[in-house]
């Protein structure tokens, strides 16, 4: 690869970053979580939220698998899934087949909770994306989730330039 094409690739870096820090602080923003779900009329934290996106309707999941696919940390994901059952969203049994094991289930009323923001969430992000041509729709549609798979799989790796400086600079 030509060197001002290497150049230009880490030109770009800079204001992607910044612009997925944004796009990390806004989801993550309890004003804006609150403003969604005072639209859908509901209230909800946003890591009930969170959770209540990727429980299935249908069959439910084990609380450590529910944690797994939020990227939450386990105890949290108790305590938060004991404040959704607090609130009739959903409810918790034990597995038949390990007794050990708890299946997170939703209750109609959680259904309907989650409907209702994702509605809410659907309508926002087709009037966020009104003014975008069909094509830019579908690079979006394919790149995000190929970026979100990079973030979460691909290994942080360190400044060697730092360490072998910090080396230096002990010995």
């Amino acid at each position: 690869m030509p060197v001002s094409e290497v150049d230009s690739q880490e030109d770009d870096l800079g204001p992607i970053e910044r612009a997925l820090e944004q796009l990390f602080r806004l989801n993550a923003s309890r004003k804006v979580l609150n403003r969604r779900a005072a639209a859908a009329g509901v209230v909800i934290s946003p890591p009930g939220f969170q959770l209540l996106r990727r429980i299935p309707e249908d069959e439910g999941v084990q609380i450590g698998e529910l944690a797994r696919l939020t990227d939450m940390d386990p105890a949290a994901t108790g305590r938060q899934v004991a404040q959704l059952v607090e609130d009739g969203l959903v409810t918790r049994e034990k597995a038949s087949d390990d007794r050990r094991a708890v299946i997170v289930r939703i209750t109609p009323r959680g259904a309907e909770v989650g409907r209702s923001l994702g509605l809410v969430s659907e309508r926002h992000m087709s009037d966020v994306l009104s003014g975008w041509s069909g094509h830019d729709r579908r690079c979006l549609a394919e790149l995000l989730p190929r970026l979100v798979e990079g973030l979460r799989t691909v290994a942080y790796r360190p400044d060697v330039a730092a360490d072998t400086a910090r080396q230096a600079q002990s010995a």
